[in-house]
């Protein structure tokens, strides 16, 4: 085995990658190269590529999306005070390496290989590159369940999260998933869906070669004023939507809300054969109840027409629950080099996961479903 670290996913063939990565169209080759040619997570924006990579001759055998990074945005893993508190002390929090797909709170595989055996054999390389380069810390967000358990045992700390994903039970329509809802969550939906169809505003749903460059060039508007609307900068280019509607346009679902014939709003949804993103939304004009519909509501009838099992609706956003989406629990694993720090981080992550947990079983406790809620999936 050879360990290899990249600064550019071009010195790696694509169908080498992407068969290590599997079908999540977040780690495609295509999706990570869009993030960096287009100036979205680069050297620049505080993105430092440094792919960690495994071969066998010219065969490569394990990879991992990985980052050296100048500060803690665009993560969804808040460390903020992890990094104040080094600062207090006089301490270098930054650079520091990180594991994840950029601005992409998504659950999946960082351990990409072909079985465990080179999953930790990748995984003690990244370790090593941690402590050799002489970088603060290593955090790998939303693994899968199977890559955290070898974290662990790898002595990284884990940590606990909360998303909400809609399963599909197999729903026939949208009035049988309804059917499922109680009562008064049943009556919301139909008012605030009646609502916008009231306001004269018609839903379109996009994909593929549907998706032209107009279409891109009014989601990124909407998506930019989205940003600029709290006083903060987009992170994602145009030319980042353009370049993954290019590469991987079957796995792209661009809800479009037209008033008039003219669109008012859109939402970004990424998608494989199991399961829906939903990503990115904005809007040049204020119509009330139009992101329920836009994001979630479109999304769900989506994933019912075509039997996909899982909507999965992003970070965080309690109101999502009224929507039929449940919590899920996410995980993350760190390693920090400072001991001292490390332990008082230890503590803390203990803490926070007995919270975490408490959480979840308050959610549960407002369970919109009549019955038992559908069987969630674990956020792999």
């Amino acid at each position: 085995m050879e360990t290899r670290i990249l600064d550019a996913l071009s010195e790696v063939p694509p169908g080498q990658w992407d068969a290590l990565a599997g079908s999540q169209p977040f780690l495609r080759h295509a999706f990570l190269s869009a993030m960096s040619e287009s100036g979205s997570a680069c050297p620049k924006t505080g993105w430092h590529p440094r792919h960690l990579t495994l071969w066998q001759g010219d065969s490569l055998v394990g990879a991992m999306p990985l980052y050296a990074k100048d500060h803690s945005y665009g993560e969804f893993v808040f460390d903020w005070s992890w990094a104040e508190a080094y600062q207090r002390h006089g301490l270098a929090y930054y650079p520091k390496l990180l594991a994840n797909v950029p601005f992409t709170p998504v659950p999946g595989h960082r351990l990409l290989a072909r079985d465990e055996a080179d999953r930790r054999l990748l995984l003690q390389a990244a370790l090593a590159y941690a402590r050799d380069s002489g970088m603060s810390s290593l955090h790998i967000l939303f693994p899968t369940p199977e890559d955290a358990l070898l974290m662990r045992e790898a002595g990284m700390m884990i940590r606990k999260g909360v998303q909400f994903h809609w399963s599909n039970c197999g729903f026939g329509d949208f009035e049988d998933y309804l059917a499922a809802l109680t009562r008064d969550k049943r009556k919301k939906i139909r008012q605030e869906r009646r609502r916008v169809a009231l306001a004269g505003v018609r839903l379109r749903r996009l994909t593929g070669s549907e998706i032209d460059d107009e279409h891109w060039a009014f989601f990124h508007r909407c998506y930019r004023l989205t940003y600029e609307i709290r006083g903060r900068q987009p992170y994602l280019k145009p030319d980042f939507f353009r370049r993954i509607g290019k590469a991987m346009p079957d796995n792209i679902l661009l809800v479009i809300a037209e008033r008039q014939g003219a669109p008012i709003a859109a939402a970004l949804n990424l998608c494989d054969g199991e399961r829906l993103y939903g990503r990115y939304w904005g809007s040049v004009e204020e119509v009330p109840c139009l992101h329920f519909e836009a994001c979630y509501y479109q999304a769900i009838e989506f994933c019912i027409e075509r039997k996909i099992a899982v909507f999965e609706g992003g970070a965080q956003g309690e109101h999502k629950m009224a929507r039929g989406l449940m919590p899920v629990e996410t995980l993350s694993a760190h390693w920090l080099a400072h001991p001292e720090f490390a332990s008082a981080v230890e503590r803390f992550l203990a803490q926070e996961a007995q919270g975490i947990s408490q959480y979840v079983d308050e959610l549960g406790e407002r369970n919109p479903f009549k019955l038992q809620p559908p069987e969630q999936g674990t956020g792999a």
